[in-house]
């Protein structure tokens, strides 16, 4: 259940009654008896351990607060606006101290429920680092989203990571570097082969031992470089060819995919990026193939922020692809169209 904390992180202004003044913080509801109907889920994972072992700058334990900060004042359209849609938020899992492990148990249980729950059309998970990955692996994998389906095979799905690194690290114990490759080793212990993407690679980030390891696992890639020279149709394209062959997506966004200078708050602050359109473009893309069951958005660090840059592109990012998903779009422009 959400701590009473959590929830009172969702406040705002108020401007009027009714669905045309719609905000997130005037429509999240906490979880009752009965199901809600077709709904979000939003829930957190406040973990920093992973980071901390990866030797990384420690805070985004604090970044589910954050985020639910930054997405309360946002406006609401259509269906989310009205009711239609709920947006009703679990609450957090929490790694106490330095047993990242038995964190992960709790979140991927939180999202399991979450996943599980009647009418629940997508689930949004709020980092924590990046080993919220491998929690959220375990909660689409213990789901009834991958049970059989009608011939008895299990649904073809893939991660699509938006992210300057790989994190297929090989380390004695797991770390926030190192979620991918435990997906693709427990994919492999029951036979399969992980579907896995990278959109935004920072080569001076990533070693070639970790470039040798995706070619390995046969990950698809888009480098910084390549996403800026592609722009948003060639991005696009990247996230449709690589959904179109599966049954369930998972969309894991790293904040340090996009430019210091929108999201200077996180771990390993990007010394070029991915202009933040790109980025949106890719997490929109996925949303339109109509397969997306989780999102989760990780490694904000609130105390390396400024002036919420960070944690209000997040917002931005969740709130777009939470409106394509459930086909929430604004009125359009009066220009719209016109010659």
């Amino acid at each position: 259940m959400p701590t009473e904390s959590a929830f009172n992180t969702w406040t705002g202004r108020h401007d009027g009654e009714g669905p045309e003044h719609a905000r997130w913080h005037e429509v999240v509801a906490l979880p009752e008896g009965g199901s809600p109907g077709d709904h979000l889920a939003v829930l957190g994972f406040r973990s920093d351990e992973g980071v901390r072992r990866n030797s990384g700058r420690v805070g985004a334990a604090e970044g589910p607060a954050a985020l639910r900060r930054a997405l309360a004042p946002l406006a609401l359209h259509g269906a989310l606006a009205d009711g239609r849609i709920a947006i009703v938020d679990r609450g957090d899992a929490v790694t106490e101290g330095e047993d990242l492990e038995s964190g992960q148990d709790r979140a991927a249980a939180l999202i399991t429920a979450a996943l599980d729950a009647e009418d629940c059309r997508l689930t949004v998970v709020l980092g924590g680092g990046h080993e919220t990955a491998w929690a959220s692996y375990r909660g689409l994998m213990g789901s009834k989203v991958m049970g059989p389906r009608p011939d008895g095979s299990r649904p073809r799905w893939g991660v699509l990571n938006l992210d300057a690194h790989f994190d297929l690290r090989r380390e004695p114990r797991p770390t926030s570097g190192t979620a991918f490759l435990q997906m693709a080793d427990a994919e492999a212990a029951v036979g399969a082969a992980l579907n896995y993407a990278v959109v935004g690679i920072a080569e001076p980030s990533n070693t070639g031992v970790l470039f040798q390891e995706a070619r390995r696992l046969g990950v698809r890639w888009m480098t910084d470089l390549e996403c800026e020279e592609a722009g948003i149709p060639g991005v696009r394209r990247f996230v449709e060819d690589f959904a179109a062959d599966l049954d369930v997506l998972y969309l894991t966004v790293d904040l340090d995919v996009l430019p210091a200078a929108v999201a200077p708050g996180v771990s390993a602050p990007a010394a070029m990026g991915v202009a933040t359109p790109i980025i949106a473009a890719a997490a929109v893309a996925a949303a339109a193939s109509g397969k997306l069951a989780l999102l989760d958005i990780v490694e904000l660090n609130p105390s390396l922020d400024v002036d919420s840059r960070t944690a209000k592109s997040a917002a931005r990012l969740i709130d777009e692809t939470v409106r394509v998903s459930f086909g929430a779009r604004a009125p359009e422009s009066a220009t719209r169209g016109r010659a």
